[in-house]
């Protein structure tokens, strides 16, 4: 029988993203769709690409309305979902792609977002590796509150956890910089979101330690077995609508040896079904991975340097954000976490 799906935030980025992936989930059936300012159109009007769900009309995002349903995923932009969430009924399995419950520090959340704080959630990255041995996906059984990651966040975690965990790298050097393509900013309109203006050019933002997804990684990082995680980054807009092309660094342990980095990064995600790390002298693009729930990874030695390059490619709305959302929601239902999800792009 089929689990009643909500997703609310269903006029925009995330909210598409999440909506084509559950259309053809074989266990979910969509039966409500809300937004704010859009509410009372029709979704096609706001997602034209949607055919399958063109009969659904956008109601409001209010609590009376996502009550009763099996799984509610919330798409909303950051602070705005902590309040509709806390008046949800217990045993709805929640699962929030914005920010609001992953941080685990008071102080950081009204450090880098400010407003209320309302707890954190289980974190819904199933591949995180625990310090102590085994995945996040163990924290995500039965679940019935799920917080989804900073898609930025997904990418670098990916990327240095296993180094981190294995011990082949330092945690106190990490310094990472990202192309990102403006979808991860959502629909708002915003002048240096215009084609005009990023078309034939690259921006950083967000330079100098200020960006909201800075805590999180630390936190990720520092699960991982991290003691005094100090990192770095700077995303760079480019004239990409989605994707993610994360280069990571992080300096080498002393003694350690090329043959014991590729096999800490190997043997963490060996068994992932999404998770990839390339051959030796290969590195991904994101190309490869639009439309796809896969984080592609290729690493090298500086040696010169005495670091590690580790460069991991994701398609933001879908591992960074919609694809981890039900990818997290079939673990904690008990289903096989690849239900609904591809590991194929597509291309050109």
């Amino acid at each position: 029988m089929s689990l009643s799906v909500a997703v609310a935030g269903a006029s925009g980025y995330a909210g598409g993203e999440l909506l084509r992936i559950l259309s053809s989930h074989p266990e979910f059936d969509v039966t409500t769709v809300t937004a704010n300012r859009n509410a009372g159109q029709p979704l096609i009007a706001l997602q034209p690409h949607l055919r399958s769900l063109r009969h659904l009309q956008l109601q409001a995002t209010d609590p009376a309305v996502l009550a009763g349903h099996d799984v509610v995923f919330l798409a909303l932009p950051h602070g705005a979902s902590g309040a509709v969430t806390a008046a949800l009924p217990a045993g709805t399995l929640l699962v929030d792609c914005g920010a609001d419950h992953r941080l685990t520090d008071e102080s950081d959340w009204k450090q880098f977002y400010g407003g209320e704080y309302y707890g954190a959630w289980d974190y819904g990255l199933p591949e995180l590796l625990l310090g102590g041995g085994g995945t996040q996906r163990v924290n995500l059984k039965a679940s019935k509150r799920i917080a989804v990651p900073g898609c930025n966040v997904t990418a670098i975690t990916l990327a240095l956890a296993p180094g981190i965990r294995a011990g082949v790298i330092e945690a106190s050097d990490l310094v990472a910089v990202l192309a990102v393509g403006p979808s991860g900013a959502g629909k708002s309109l915003r002048t240096d979101l215009l084609a005009s203006e990023i078309l034939g050019s690259a921006s950083a933002y967000q330079v100098g330690g200020i960006h909201r997804h800075t805590p999180e990684i630390s936190q990720n990082l520092a699960v991982a077995g991290g003691v005094d995680v100090s990192v770095s980054f700077t995303p760079v807009l480019v004239p990409m609508s989605r994707g993610i092309l994360a280069t990571s660094t992080a300096r080498l342990r002393p003694g350690v040896t090329e043959t014991q980095v590729r096999d800490a990064w190997e043997t963490a995600y060996a068994e992932e079904p999404f998770v990839h790390v390339l051959p030796a002298g290969q590195f991904p693009r994101t190309a490869d991975t639009v439309g796809a729930n896969t984080a592609l990874i290729g690493l090298a030695v500086d040696k010169a340097a005495g670091r590690v390059v580790v460069v991991s490619a994701i398609d933001n709305l879908v591992k960074g954000t919609a694809g981890a959302a039900i990818q997290s929601a079939n673990i904690a239902l008990g289903l096989d976490e690849t239900l609904g999800l591809s590991v194929d792009g597509v291309a050109p």
